[in-house]
């Protein structure tokens, strides 16, 4: 247990009791208090004391970790890496410095982060026979899938840093994760077009060396713009980390096994590619395609609020952000620096989704159910401008979301507190029961059991 001085427990130490229904005190649970945000009601010896566990579907009320990385205000709209609030991380930071932070708690010195640049730098080629793993994909592979399976296979070519309890393995690790994730990510975009493997540059910067990696050719030079390789590092820094979310979740979750970091990673990749968690913003993407034109937006906003219509707008709402989510003002501007250096003064699908937005922040029902933009609104559109296609979304914020996995893994590795993950359940199955033989068993219709069910299934 914390002391109550500690930074982790500043307040004098309570106690939540714990009373059943005759008055008795089952539990006397201490109350932990963070830097910011509610009290947490430490129950780790709930069981072992009172013979009962919480119920808490998708752990909407439990804390399953103590963090110092990130933290979220959904109420006021607040993302903090670190202290820091993300608008001027977005405004004035690099997303390798932002890495550091993550990482190691402070921002960089200049010696610091200039080490920590050069070995990112020098992590970025991956093993030549890991191109041979793209032949064995379908052309029209999604680009999530290839990056699941490759980056799981990391294990098989870099065993030399595999050893979680070794600190320099651990280190290495998390730069060659962050290193190659976006070689990896731009391998399965070329891969998918026919065109040759674009090697990474050492002179150029994370994001630019990314947008390389993406467009550039052979047969003639690519000059990466700037004014994108700004916005690619500032969709980087904003979708860095986000608190004990899906993915960071399951990254912590497998990590607790002592799995090796590319394993765990891969789980977190897996876990992003999901519509409700990073493929969102491919699906707002759809969404505005779909919907097409401005004058059908009262329709589609009918439609979103009617609970029978199965069609849902995305993009807007949070499950944490009950107030205009923080990452998304930066995009919006980014995305505007973007279009002006495009010379596109009237884009049809951004002017759907200024409007659209418009429209539902002054509708009443949207406004009472807080269901504000989130950056998933904007930053499908905004790599849109960038020639980015759809299917490559996700793969993006794989890249972003990596630091911030990899930090949480470091800490959850590095905390005496952690076990392997191994929740509790409500069991509600029959109870125990005797073996009947097959011959004796009667369906639940009242009909003899075990009749041949022929199934055929077809598949290419």
């Amino acid at each position: 247990m914390p002391d109550a001085n500690s930074q982790n427990g500043r307040q004098e130490q309570k106690i939540y009791k714990l009373v059943d229904d005759q008055g008795k005190v089952v539990a006397e649970l201490p109350l932990l208090h963070p830097t910011l945000g509610f009290d947490v009601v430490d129950t780790r010896k709930l069981f072992q004391t009172a013979n009962i566990t919480t119920f808490d579907p998708s752990y909407g009320s439990t804390a399953s970790c103590r963090s110092s990385i990130s933290y979220v205000d959904g109420d006021n709209g607040v993302l903090l890496y670190r202290g820091y609030p993300i608008e001027e991380l977005a405004e004035k930071s690099t997303f390798l410095e932002v890495a550091y932070l993550l990482l190691f708690g402070e921002l960089p010195t200049q010696s610091e982060l200039d080490k920590f640049v050069h070995e990112i730098t020098m992590h970025t080629m991956v093993h030549e026979q890991i191109a041979n793993f793209f032949s064995g994909f379908r052309r029209d592979a999604h680009p999530m899938a290839i990056l699941l399976g490759v980056v799981g296979a990391l294990s098989a070519f870099y065993p030399d840093s595999i050893d979680v309890h070794d600190p320099q393995q651990r280190l290495i690790s998390i730069y060659r994760l962050i290193a190659k994730m976006p070689t990896i990510s731009a391998m399965a975009h070329k891969y998918s077009l026919g065109q040759p493997f674009i090697y990474p540059r050492n002179n150029l910067e994370y994001s630019a060396n990314f947008l390389h990696m993406m467009f550039a050719v052979p047969a003639e030079e690519y000059k990466v713009n700037p004014i994108f390789a700004k916005a690619m590092n500032t969709l980087f820094i904003v979708q860095a980390d986000h608190e004990q979310n899906a993915s960071t979740s399951t990254v912590r979750g497998v990590g607790s096994s002592h799995a090796n970091p590319f394993a765990s990673i891969a789980a977190g990749i897996a876990s992003l590619w999901g519509p409700l968690h990073g493929g969102a913003n491919e699906a707002v993407l759809r969404m505005l395609l779909d919907i097409g034109t401005k004058d059908r937006i009262p329709e589609v906003i009918a439609r979103a609020k009617d609970k029978n219509d199965p069609f849902r707008l995305f993009g807007f709402g949070h499950r944490v952000y009950k107030n205009y989510d923080p990452r998304a003002r930066v995009m919006k501007r980014v995305y505007e620096e973007v279009l002006s250096e495009l010379g596109v003064s009237n884009d049809p699908l951004f002017d759907l989704a200024r409007e659209l937005e418009k429209v539902a922040l002054n509708d009443e029902y949207f406004i009472s159910h807080k269901l504000y933009p989130n950056v998933d609104f904007y930053s499908g559109v905004i790599m849109r401008a960038l020639g980015i296609p759809m299917t490559m979304f996700t793969a993006i914020f794989a890249i972003a979301r990596t630091p911030g996995w990899l930090a949480q893994w470091k800490e959850m590795i590095e905390d005496p507190d952690q076990r392997i993950a191994r929740p509790r359940q409500l069991y509600t199955g029959a109870p125990r029961r005797s073996y009947v033989d097959v011959k004796h068993r009667v369906s639940q219709n009242g009909a003899a059991a075990g009749k041949q069910i022929k199934a055929e299934v077809h598949e290419t």
